[in-house]
């Protein structure tokens, strides 16, 4: 007898296009893990490379209590996606070798964001950019590059329309830098929106990004301490942002942890607040298998 209660509803029956709509809502990691596993229709579905097109690797970062491969994972999301990829999220544990491996295989990438990925230098950051030149969005929050990188990403990516620089921001020690900022002024005019929560720059950066960035029109400040927007520079600010947040402006939508950090023995190199110790860890802990010899971390890699 037939019956309306949705719970009695075979949700397998749906059209392809409707579950394509919900599979796409799900990040990389549900999908490979659990997602593709229901059925061979589903799984038809997720080895479809539109499916790809933006691949989605956020997680918690608990590394030590996950049993998966994300590195493995995200090559292999990569692989399905047949360069097609054009939307990239890796948190965590991002490495000069599968960035490499990302831009080697898709040059059509319009937006990259790293979060806290300690194991991509300044060097694979570089080798990367000359290989993106359609990139529009960029976020490196809580990574540790040097001027050098930011300015070839500039250089190389012209299209480059939103930059997010993020990291922990803290008033002791009070430590004054504007190279970060010098290397956006000097080789980002095209940017419309910037993001730079917890940065150094102090006003004279600050208005090298206001000269160079004409076009500038979403800036945010927070927890930039050593910012006065008093008097004309904030007037300044006023009149050229559309939306600009100030240094001591609410943070309750600000995505990441936003303690304000005073320790005086903070490690710069080590933003995330991940040590020595700890990175050792991480990289003992994940061992790559051959692609041959597969059925690893509770996935299936065919």
């Amino acid at each position: 007898m037939a019956t309306d209660d949705p719970t009695s509803r075979n949700w397998l029956e749906l059209p392809r296009e409707i579950a394509t709509t919900i599979l796409l809502k799900l990040g990389a990691i549900e999908i490979l893990t659990t997602a593709q596993m229901v059925c061979t229709s589903w799984r038809s579905i997720c080895k479809d490379p539109a499916m790809w097109q933006s691949i989605d690797m956020r997680n918690t970062g608990d590394f030590l209590e996950m049993d998966l491969d994300l590195e493995l994972m995200c090559r292999h999301a990569i692989d399905r996606s047949h360069g097609g990829c054009v939307d990239i999220n890796i948190e965590y544990f991002g490495t000069d070798e599968l960035l490499k491996y990302t831009t080697d295989r898709c040059n059509h990438i319009r937006r990259l964001r790293l979060v806290w990925c300690n194991n991509i230098s300044d060097e694979g950051l570089s080798q990367a950019a000359t290989k993106l030149p359609l990139l529009e969005v960029l976020e490196l929050s809580y990574c540790s590059f040097s001027k050098e990188s930011l300015e070839t990403v500039g250089q190389c990516c012209p299209l480059l329309k939103s930059f997010k620089l993020n990291s922990r921001g803290y008033k002791c020690p009070h430590i004054e830098c504007d190279e970060e900022a010098q290397a956006i002024a000097k080789n980002m005019h095209g940017l419309r929106h910037l993001q730079l929560f917890g940065n150094k720059i102090t006003n004279e950066g600050l208005k090298a990004v206001l000269d160079s960035c004409p076009h500038l029109e979403y800036l945010d400040l927070r927890q930039c301490f050593n910012v006065n927007l008093g008097c004309d520079l904030g007037k300044r600010c006023t009149e050229q942002i559309k939306d600009l947040r100030r240094p001591y402006d609410p943070t309750d939508d600000y995505e990441f942890d936003a303690t304000i950090n005073d320790d005086d023995s903070f490690d710069d190199d080590y933003p995330s607040g991940f040590s020595d110790i700890a990175l050792s860890d991480y990289d003992n802990y994940y061992e790559f298998s051959d692609y041959d010899d597969f059925t690893i971390y509770g996935f299936d890699y065919d």
